[in-house]
């Protein structure tokens, strides 16, 4: 059985002679979805919180921590990847996704895409501010475009995921110097945050992630758990925050974005995505 298997076997199917671990579980899984009774007005939590919630951390082996534990990068995104699997799809005429850069002045973009490829944006720099117009980029993944449809088809387990991104011909002049070497890091973070990946491909890509090298978990903050990469192309570090229950990336400082698109900045984007019936506007 794989580590993700194991990791939502346990989640989901407390061992009966085991109460107690089966309370404290509980009570981690509450603190990763963010069900606080009291509501915090900054982003940033000192990390002795989540140590202190987590009595016990079932890792992403199987293997009980002692108290005081926190989840690991890797615990974080094996989580997110159970979740996502288990998380149905949605349905809609639109996949739509609003960048916002709360912390600069710098307009939010929203994009509404069909799944026969038919794109509209608002908050692009070449149309009128605050004007929703037709948007002739695609979708794109390592730089060249994708259709929906072939997001469908991609695989669900990681290594093989890795493999067919690494044989996407993508589009040199649009990809990073990474990619260009075959690594597949903004790839993935691209299928998990702005593509309309389904659920099975999102799961894949998460536990692709967790078996990145250097992956640490920064600690709790608002809305999820802030997650650090070291950057392939040598810049500065990687920092996403994603909810584990929903499996979504919150914000991020680094947006290698599905439309080609490219965030970054000392601050975060945040960034929703998803399916929807409401029409451009």
């Amino acid at each position: 059985m794989d580590d993700l298997n194991e990791l939502a076997t346990l989640l989901a199917k407390p061992e009966p002679a085991t109460e107690a671990i089966a309370r404290s579980r509980g009570r981690l899984q509450d603190r990763m979805r963010g069900r606080t009774a009291r509501r915090r007005t900054g982003w940033l939590v000192p990390s002795l919180a989540l140590a202190a919630a987590a009595v016990v951390t079932v890792l992403a082996t199987g293997v009980i921590a002692p108290a005081g534990t926190p989840a690991s990068g890797k615990d974080v995104l094996l989580m997110a990847a159970a979740s996502a699997e288990r998380t149905p799809e949605g349905a809609g005429r639109y996949w739509h996704v609003t960048r916002e850069y709360r912390d600069a002045d710098i307009p939010s973009r929203e994009s509404w895409t069909t799944r026969d490829g038919r794109r509209w944006s608002r908050g692009r720099p070449d149309a009128p501010a605050g004007v929703v117009v037709p948007d002739p980029n695609p979708l794109r993944l390592k730089g060249a475009e994708v259709s929906i449809e072939e997001l469908e088809g991609l695989p669900t387990e990681p290594a093989a995921l890795v493999a067919r991104i690494a044989a996407l011909p993508g589009l040199a002049r649009d990809m990073t110097s990474s990619e260009q070497r075959g690594d597949p890091l903004f790839s993935l973070v691209a299928l998990i945050s702005e593509l309309p990946a389904p659920p099975e491909v999102r799961s894949a890509a998460f536990r692709a992630l967790a078996a990145t090298p250097g992956v640490e978990n920064a600690g709790e903050v608002e809305d999820g758990q802030e997650l650090r990469f070291p950057n392939p192309d040598g810049g500065p570090e990687i920092r996403t925050v994603v909810d584990p229950a929903s499996a979504r990336v919150i914000r991020t400082n680094y947006l290698y974005g599905g439309d080609g698109g490219v965030a970054w900045g000392p601050s975060f984007v945040w960034v929703t995505a998803g399916w929807t019936d409401q029409p451009p506007r």
